[in-house]
C-alpha cells in the first residue's frame, strides 16, 4: 500500500508549502474520510482514502501526460530569462507538483520549431522516449530553401538512408547520423523519420547537403502523433489509448 504524508498532499494540491500546511492542519479544515487530521505526518492511502479542505475533496494524481502543439518563438524550458517558455501556455492547474515530481519536457524542439511537444512528471518515460539506445523514430515536416530535381531528390534520399557526417557546430561534437528516412511531398518540403535528438540535428543534416531548413515541424514522436485539431501554443492530457500506446 503506498501512502503519502497529508502535508505534501496539500502542497501538491496548490495550498502553498508544507509550512502553509501545517497550519490548515491546525485549523482543522482537513480531514480524512471525515475526521479532522491536524498531524503533519499523517499518511493517506489516496486510493481508497478521502481528503477534504474545509469539506471539499480533494483529487490526487501522480503523473501528469500532456501533448502540445508547441509554437514559434517559444523556448522548449521551464523558465527563461527572456523569452516565453512552453510551461507559460499551460493552464494554471499543471504549474504546480504532482505526486509524481514537477512537470518536465521529454526532449526538446528549437525555439523556431514547432509541433509536437510531450510533458510529463514520469521520469521513467521520459529515460525511455530520450535513451539514444531505444531508437524511438520522430517524424518532422521540413521545408527547404532550395527547390530539388528529381535526381536531387533521388540523392538526399540515399544519403539520409546512408548516414551523414554532420560536423562541429559550436560545443555539440560531429556525429555520423544513423538511418533516416525522407519522403519528399514537393520539390523543397519533405518528411522525414530520424532515430536520435542531436542538437540541431534535422537542420545541420541538410547543411551538409547545402541547403537550408527554412521551416520546421514535428509530427511525431514513437507511437505519439500530433493531434490536428490542436493549434499552436494549445495543450491537452493524453488519452487512454495514447497512453497505452506508450504502455503506460
Amino acid at each position: 500500500m503506498a501512502t503519502e504524508r497529508i502535508d505534501k498532499l496539500l502542497a501538491v494540491s496548490g495550498y502553498g508549502s508544507r509550512k502553509d500546511a501545517k497550519k490548515l492542519l491546525h485549523s482543522g479544515a482537513v480531514t480524512v474520510d471525515g475526521v479532522a487530521v491536524t498531524s503533519a505526518d499523517f499518511h493517506v492511502d489516496t486510493e481508497k482514502s478521502t481528503v477534504a479542505v474545509d469539506g471539499e475533496p480533494l483529487v490526487f494524481q501522480k503523473h501528469v501526460y500532456i501533448m502540445m502543439n508547441k509554437p514559434a518563438n517559444v523556448v522548449s524550458s521551464t523558465k527563461d530569462g527572456e523569452h516565453q517558455t512552453v510551461l507559460d501556455l499551460l493552464k494554471a492547474e499543471y504549474k504546480h507538483r504532482f505526486l509524481g515530481g514537477s512537470l518536465h519536457l521529454i526532449g526538446r524542439l528549437d525555439i523556431d520549431t514547432e509541433g509536437l511537444l510531450l510533458l510529463t512528471t514520469d521520469g521513467s518515460l521520459t529515460h525511455r522516449l530520450t535513451s539514444p539506445k531505444q531508437n524511438i523514430p520522430k517524424t518532422y515536416f521540413a521545408r527547404l530553401r532550395d527547390t530539388l530535381n528529381e535526381q536531387e531528390k533521388a540523392d538526399y534520399i540515399e544519403r539520409f538512408r546512408n548516414g551523414i557526417e554532420v560536423p562541429r557546430e559550436h560545443n555539440e561534437e560531429a556525429f555520423t547520423s544513423k538511418s533516416a528516412g525522407l519522403d519528399f511531398e514537393s520539390g523543397n518540403e519533405c518528411r522525414l523519420t530520424i532515430y536520435e535528438g542531436k542538437y540541431h540535428q534535422v537542420k545541420r543534416m541538410f547543411a551538409e547537403l547545402g541547403n537550408e531548413v527554412v521551416y520546421l515541424k514535428r509530427l511525431k514522436e514513437g507511437p505519439i502523433e500530433l493531434d490536428p485539431n490542436l493549434q499552436p501554443g494549445q495543450s491537452r492530457e493524453l488519452t487512454p489509448d495514447e497512453k497505452a500506446a506508450l504502455g503506460i
